[in-house]
């Protein structure tokens, strides 16, 4: 009988250490590297200037990248679920098929970003600039809030923050 939680124990520790950031990645992408489906769980990207990179299929979960510049870069399918981008730049991003759930963009730049097919439950728009954001769907922001200074492209609104 003890041999079965030791070993339930163990395959726990296996499947949190294989989901765990992987340093080398995190530290490969701070210095400014490209890092497609890179584990990047709980990165602090803050205040890096990442300009034209391939994060596409990366898992940020919970990633702190307040303040970061990634104009022209790619998220594409990327885990972005509750990310801090307070006052980021994301100018021409790709987000198709990004999954941003609970996702804070407070004040983000994201003019000319592309969110085809892109999960924005619970994403946080408020005073986000995108009124020339590509691929928005009003079905994607009724599940997404802002504010009165967020910008949006014609006929797309978002419910207020609560």
């Amino acid at each position: 009988m003890t041999r079965f939680p030791i070993a339930i124990f163990v395959a726990l520790a296996l499947v949190g250490a294989a989901r765990a950031q992987s340093p080398v990645e995190v530290a490969r992408a701070q210095g400014g590297a490209s890092c497609p489906k890179c584990n990047l769980f709980q990165a602090d990207l803050s205040n890096k200037e990442l300009k034209s990179k391939n994060f596409a299929g990366a898992r940020l979960r919970q990633a702190n990248m307040a303040a970061a510049v990634m104009n022209r870069s790619s998220f594409a399918g990327a885990d972005l679920r509750d990310v801090d981008a307070y006052g980021a730049v994301f100018s021409s991003a790709n987000f198709a098929g990004a999954n941003l759930t609970n996702a804070t963009l407070v004040g983000a730049y994201l003019q000319g970003s592309n969110f085809a097919g892109a999960t924005l439950d619970g994403t946080n728009f408020s005073g986000a600039e995108m009124s020339k954001a590509r691929g928005l769907r009003q079905a994607q922001l009724s599940a997404a809030c802002g504010d009165n200074s967020t910008t949006l492209p014609p006929g797309l609104r978002l419910q207020p923050c609560r």
